[in-house]
């Protein structure tokens, strides 16, 4: 059975959705932008312990990675969607920026060799 795949227009659509009705209301841009540091804290918190140098403490058990990264990129998709970005856009131009940009700089780096 093939997985069902969400477009970022979709993900949007369907955070604002549920942010509309079983959410209420958005919080604010300020509260959003510290909850969305808390959560990549929250994910830097498992890198440090599952590549890095620290070890995994009683409090660390159960947290998951790939939720963590849900959780971000959730408030991420709020902040798009009370901020009027368009993801898909913003990610497209984005990639183009990055094609212009960096298209011999990465190979040209000598410490990516």
């Amino acid at each position: 059975m093939k997985k069902k795949e969400i477009t970022i227009a979709q993900a949007q659509q369907i955070v604002d959705e549920w942010i509309n009705t079983v959410g209420v209301r958005y919080f604010n841009e300020l509260t959003n932008t510290a909850i969305l540091m808390e959560e990549v804290g929250e994910l830097a918190r498992i890198m440090a312990r599952k590549y890095g140098e620290q070890s995994f403490k009683k409090s660390d058990e159960g947290k998951d990675m790939a939720d963590e990264m849900a959780d971000i990129l959730w408030v991420l998709i709020c902040l798009a969607n009370q901020t009027g970005v368009d993801l898909t856009e913003a990610l497209e131009n984005n990639l183009k920026k990055k094609n212009i940009r960096d298209k011999e700089r990465h190979k040209q780096n000598n410490k990516l060799k």
